[in-house]
């Protein structure tokens, strides 16, 4: 590419159509190569703003409009497996029918429901395909050197099925990509970068367990971001909407079924504290109340414990008193300093995942947790005064799940439920969706669960999509039933209803027996996979 390729380029970020979530990803990207690259023009086009029998038309009229020099699209969903309704309907109900009921008339309706979702799956994978190759052909009216960029949390997982789907030349990134653009423009060489050349280059092995390119990032310029997106009242309308606001990047953890760890790296990377305020105080300007902290995990490790207390005690000083905010929190890593900081600064909701009420099988899923610790804390966060909703994700059936283990969760829910109180436990019930370059992925290799020629992308075939909803036998046809039977008594409260068909059946367990875990060396299948 010419060395002067930034003193011509326009950039056109595109965000290929997905649930109504703040694009923190291109809004981040964008302000990064503007405090580069000032003079470089940049738009940021959102399709998820726009009513779906429109993308064609409006990509169109915004490239003709703009006339993009570098085209970088963002693609967020691929996978499918979800608790809750989405595409299609419920991806976990049509699947458990289908597999599970005996009523004919459920196993048919799960059938048709799950050929709706395989159906409305394959159309989006198409669509968004052709989107891509729709809006590298427009530009190319405009400029024959059209650089393409792909990238995006789905992307990154998916990055090696990807490189027969898009056009010939396409820079298929994974990961971050602020440093990619920044050689791009610069029009220096890229191969260093965790991404490959669709048609011309091959991904490098075990491309995305590559570290990122260290970034210390400052506050969004978020004057300028208006500037060049013009959807960006769309998420300023409703007051309920969360805006995402990033505090740091990195997962120090070897979760066994999580590819964030991957996927952002293992080096947590803290965003400067005054940075994060000044960032917040902009969108706080603009009328926002309500803010995500988008970070794998808002306190990663025990050794981040400060600089999550600085941050909430410059949130306070800088007078945003009347805000919320939520954000994944590992619980086995607050004080009852900061649950007061927590509580102070108006944290109205938080998720925790702790797969497990079982000490014994997060140990086993690599999890890393102390749920004593957890349970202890939690004690603190109530008494700080958090009156709030937790989420708490439990994903059944994991690596040795049997009766005991899961009358051991079950007490362990029902001692979260007397800390909160139970309408304020809300027990989000996974099957996990098993996850390209993850641990639990090499398991089911190990184990022959999975061929290693498979293809992820796969999932409108039954075969496929039951192995890699992670709910195996001999418990897979108990759970399933289970949960079916919660679907038809309660289907507006399924977690609770799970909860309390398996005490039904089971029981609890003592909460000693859940708290304590003897190791094992022989029941840990997990120990001798490499990382």
């Amino acid at each position: 590419m010419p060395s002067n390729i930034a003193s011509q380029a326009r950039v056109l970020y595109v965000r290929l159509p997905c649930n109504p979530i703040f694009p923190i990803g291109v809004v981040y990207l964008a302000d990064h190569v503007h405090k580069l690259f000032p003079h470089v023009e940049q738009r940021i086009f959102d399709l998820g703003a726009v009513p779906p029998l429109d993308y064609g038309a409006a990509l169109d009229r915004c490239i003709d409009d703009f006339r993009p020099t570098l085209l970088v699209f963002s693609w967020r969903d691929i996978q499918i497996f979800a608790p809750v309704g989405g595409r299609g309907g419920n991806p976990l109900q049509n699947a458990f029918e289908f597999f599970y009921a005996r009523n004919l008339f459920l196993k048919a309706r799960g059938a048709l429901g799950g050929l709706r979702m395989a159906t409305t799956y394959l159309a989006e994978l198409w669509r968004n395909q052709g989107l891509i190759k729709r809006g590298f052909k427009r530009a190319q009216r405009y400029s024959q050197n059209v650089t393409t960029v792909v990238g995006g949390g789905a992307v990154s997982v998916f990055y090696e099925q990807l490189h027969n789907r898009l056009p010939k030349g396409t820079i298929i990134s994974v990961g971050e990509g602020e440093m990619l653009l920044e050689r791009i423009l610069q029009g220096k060489d890229f191969s260093d970068q965790r991404c490959y050349i669709a048609g011309e280059t091959t991904p490098r092995d075990r491309l995305i367990h590559e570290e990122p390119a260290p970034l210390e990032k400052t506050a969004c310029n978020y004057d300028y971001i208006e500037g060049i997106w013009p959807e960006f009242d769309y998420y300023l309308q409703d007051q309920d909407f969360y805006i995402g606001v990033q505090t740091k990047r990195g997962c120090p953890h070897n979760c066994c079924y999580c590819v964030y760890t991957v996927v952002e790296g293992k080096q947590v990377r803290i965003n400067p504290a005054d940075e994060v305020v000044a960032e917040m105080q902009q969108l706080y300007k603009r009328g926002v109340r309500n803010f995500w902290f988008t970070d794998a995990q808002f306190i990663p490790a025990r050794r981040f414990m400060k600089d999550a207390e600085e941050l909430l005690e410059k949130i306070l000083e800088a007078g945003m008193t009347d805000i919320h905010w939520a954000a994944y929190i590992r619980a086995d890593n607050l004080t009852p300093k900061l649950c007061k900081l927590m509580a102070d600064t108006g944290m109205n909701y938080f998720e925790i995942g702790i797969t497990s009420g079982s000490q014994e099988l997060v140990r086993k899923m690599r999890m890393g947790y102390n749920l004593r610790t957890v349970l202890q804390n939690c004690k603190d966060l109530k008494a700080a005064g958090f009156n709030d909703l937790v989420s708490v994700n439990y994903s059944f059936n994991v690596i040795d799940e049997r009766p005991e283990t899961i009358r051991q969760t079950l007490a362990y829910h029902r001692a979260l439920e007397q800390v909160f109180g139970r309408d304020k436990v809300e027990p989000a019930i996974f099957f996990i969706g098993l996850q390209p370059h993850t641990h639990l992925e090499e398991y089911a290799f190990d184990k022959n669960i999975l061929k290693r020629d498979y293809n992820p992308l796969d999932i409108h075939l039954p075969w496929v999509s039951k192995k890699l909803l992670w709910n195996p036998e001999p418990l897979g046809s108990f759970f399933g039933e289970v949960c079916l039977t919660a679907w038809q008594r309660n289907p507006d409260d399924f977690g609770r209803e799970v909860m309390d068909i398996l005490e039904e059946r089971l029981g609890l367990a003592p909460l000693e027996e859940a708290l304590s875990a003897p190791i094992e060396a022989d029941r840990r299948p997990l120990a001798a996979l490499s990382s």
